[in-house]
């Protein structure tokens, strides 16, 4: 085949134009630290990021649902070491209250104590967390105590509907926020506490020993609850730790896939550039400026 001009010419703007393809495409990767800057630079290796991307975000999202589950479930126990508290405080001053060297005064002034304890039994009930109440399950918009003498507790809370606040840990697996609503701030807890503040104020210790069971066993229902709350919470760090590893191994296979070697790019430019200045020498030569050059 005959090699003329013309196809020397068109060959070596041919090669240079993908020479400088090359460098731009080196440069865009320098500038981003990304090695796939649009799907056609290696569609495979874009479907696979998409794809890792996709289920980082989902990690992420997953990582949101657990910093709400420990929010939930901290505030939890600490309204239930509050109420435990105030409770053991109540037994302690019922087993005082039976003393019957105390006069009629001091017993009064046991049940303002009492009293105040009660209150702030209700109190701690209507705990808020951003705004919604974490000891009515899923009716997070209303109280599930109300203030009173004494104080009562939401109508709906054995409803089973209402009773488990679920949020998502991973694809598939849910796990409870809250406490039982029916087995914590009920009307029997009220009463029982505002029962004895009565006993104590009409000077009627003799109401107080069954009084006492009554608190017995309404501070076993909530050590119980409590014992579940933490064996929930011991779950939810283990899933957390899981979601960890997941999100590391995830963010590595995604760099991995779309992220540039920045060294390697580094001297894959340096040497398309010696390239490039080389064809650009060569060209000079096939690429003749004039008709006096043919002449020479």
């Amino acid at each position: 085949m005959r090699i003329t001009q013309s196809m020397l010419s068109s060959n070596s703007l041919r090669n240079l134009s993908e020479s400088y393809r090359q460098m731009g495409q080196y440069q865009n990767q320098l500038a981003t630290g990304k090695k796939i800057n649009k799907p056609s630079d290696d569609p495979v290796g874009a479907v696979k990021g998409m794809f890792y991307r996709s289920n980082l975000t989902e990690v992420e999202q997953y990582k949101r649902n657990l910093s709400e589950l420990y929010l939930w479930m901290e505030n939890s126990e600490a309204g239930i070491e509050q109420a435990n508290n105030g409770l053991q405080r109540v037994r302690e001053l019922v087993i005082q209250g039976k003393n019957g060297s105390l006069s009629p005064t001091d017993r009064a002034a046991v049940a303002r104590e009492i009293e105040q304890i009660k209150n702030d039994l209700v109190q701690v009930a209507n705990t808020k967390v951003s705004g919604r109440y974490i000891f009515h399950g899923t009716d997070t918009e209303n109280p599930p105590a109300q203030p009173g003498n004494p104080p009562t507790a939401a109508g709906n809370l054995a409803n089973a509907e209402i009773k488990n606040y679920n949020i998502e840990v991973s694809r598939g697996v849910t796990l409870r926020a809250n406490v039982d609503p029916g087995k914590m701030f009920n009307d029997e807890l009220f009463k029982a506490v505002h029962d004895v503040q009565v006993a104590l104020e009409s000077d009627n210790p003799k109401e107080l020993d069954g009084l006492l069971n009554t608190l017995d066993s309404v501070m076993d229902r909530i050590s119980s609850e409590r014992s579940e709350l933490g064996a929930r919470y011991n779950r939810l760090e283990m899933i957390d730790d899981r979601i960890s590893q997941q999100e590391i191994m995830a963010s590595r296979v995604l760099s991995d896939t779309e992220d540039a070697d920045i060294e390697r790019v580094i001297t894959d430019l340096k040497t398309q550039e010696s390239v490039h200045r080389a064809a650009l020498g060569v060209g000079a030569r096939i690429l003749q400026p004039s008709l006096l050059d043919f002449l020479r």
